[in-house]
């Protein structure tokens, strides 16, 4: 399944891209999705870096039959690798699940502002439901973005 996402900022780019960058900032955007837990690391390599987010995320919020693919509770690690402030890779790993989730990530100018374009392919691979386990991915995925630009657009505002 084909997925893309738009999130728009009231900053630059490089602001953006600063913001991303920082785990504090990463950790922040877990505690607003009630992660059970999250930790994010970061190495900078010349223009860019490499982040990784290591979160445990509750499944309450999902239908019954995908509770019983999923568990009680998920384990996604998130892999993005910025070479610089433009964009970079995506891909989230959730260890012993058969999933696949990877792509791109983009910061456009646009006007004073910045457009965050997230475009990815989810792929499940379960027989008769892997395709209404990807749409639940991508809405997940989604609601987290979401909520991650709602921390975004406060801690772009000082409001950390």
């Amino acid at each position: 399944m084909k997925f893309r996402h738009e999130l728009s900022y009231d900053a630059s780019p490089d602001q953006v891209f600063a913001m991303l960058a920082d785990p504090a900032f990463r950790e922040a955007a877990c505690a607003a999705q009630d992660v059970i837990s999250a930790e994010a690391t970061v190495e900078r390599s010349g223009a860019g870096f490499t982040m990784t987010v290591d979160q445990l995320q509750n499944t309450d919020d999902l239908p019954s039959f995908a509770q019983k693919f999923a568990g009680s509770s998920t384990r996604a690690i998130q892999h993005e690798v910025w070479a610089d402030s433009t964009g970079g890779t995506l891909r989230i790993d959730a260890p012993g699940k058969p999933s696949e989730i990877a792509g791109t990530i983009t910061l456009r100018p646009e006007g004073s502002g910045t457009v965050e374009i997230v475009e990815l392919d989810v792929k499940i691979k379960v027989p008769l439901i892997g395709g209404k386990l990807e749409k639940l991915l991508a809405d997940k995925v989604r609601a987290g973005m979401d909520a991650e630009h709602g921390v975004g657009t406060e801690w772009l505002k000082g409001n950390r």
